[in-house]
Parts: structure tokens; sequence; C-alpha cells
């Protein structure tokens, strides 16, 4: 009576653990690496079923030491691949999400006429007049802001009689 190990007693439990470890340490990385660990699961899944139906037709041949570990590398691989689904899952819907909110945010840039024909927008153009008019030696102050910072504040009744008498 000769016992031999599965073919993947140690492949499929080794791929199990390191898909368990490298998703969730892909969790640090919002989940952009969960890919790789999820096709490692996957690949320890199929090893770990075909030993378990190798097993199946010759019981003899195998030890149950070597089937114990392969069923265990089958829960492993089954934990790994919801663990990994699941973090794919919530990063794509991020993704989605996060596109969703900067392609609304440029229609509403392009309604609103912010977006001039080369693709820049008119608020940056307008930041940079602004501070190449900072760099500028002279400043220039309108006699209408001096005027206004002058003048106390009016009622309602008289700024409207000043209104009615300029028309």
């Amino acid at each position: 009576m000769n016992q031999n190990k599965l073919s993947a007693d140690p492949l499929a439990l080794i791929l199990g653990i390191l898909a368990l470890v490298i998703g969730v340490a892909g969790c640090c990385c919002y989940g952009l690496t969960a890919i790789v660990p999820l096709i490692m699961a996957i690949i320890g899944l199929v090893t770990a079923n075909k030993s378990l139906r190798e097993y199946g037709d010759n019981p003899d041949a195998f030890s149950y030491q070597s089937r114990s570990n392969v069923n265990t590398a089958k829960i492993v691989n089954i934990i790994a691949i919801v663990l990994n689904g699941l973090i794919l899952l919530v990063t794509i819907i991020a993704l989605i999400f996060y596109g969703t909110m900067l392609s609304s945010g440029m229609l509403d840039e392009i309604q609103s006429g912010d977006i001039e024909e080369d693709g820049s927008s008119v608020i940056e153009v307008q930041e940079d007049m602004v501070s190449d008019s900072l760099n500028d030696d002279a400043y220039v102050i309108e006699e209408d802001t001096l005027k206004a910072n002058e003048k106390k504040e009016k009622s309602f009744e008289e700024i409207m009689r000043d209104i009615d008498s300029k028309y």
C-alpha cells in the first residue's frame, strides 16, 4: 500500500494562501491588484478540484492526509475568490463613481461655456490673467470703486429714490 501525495497537495494550498495575503495587501493599493490574486485563487481551486477527483477515482493510491490538505486548500481558495471578487467589485464601483463625477463636472463646464475651443478652461485663463496683473508694478484703481467705498450705506427707500430720479 503505497501512499502518495495528491498532485495539488502543496500547490493549491500555497496559491490559496498567497491569494489571500496579496488580496488583503491589495486593499492598500485601492484594490487595483485584486485581479492577480483572483486568478491565483481560481487556478488553485481548479487544481484542488482536479486532485480531489483523482482521489475519488483511486482512494487507495493516495494518503488521507493529502486529501485533507487538498480539501483545506479548496476552502482557502474559495475564500480567496470571494474576498478578491468583492475587492475587485468595490474597486470597479469606485472607479465608475469617480468617473461619473469627473465626467459630470466636465459636462457642467462645457454647458456653462467655461471650456474654450482648444480644451483649456476659461477659469484657468482668468486665473493666469489675475496672477499676471499682480506681478505688474502699476496698479489701477478705478474711481467708482473709491466712491463706492466712501459712501455710507443707504436705506432701501433712498436707493429706490435715486433710481427713480435717474430714469
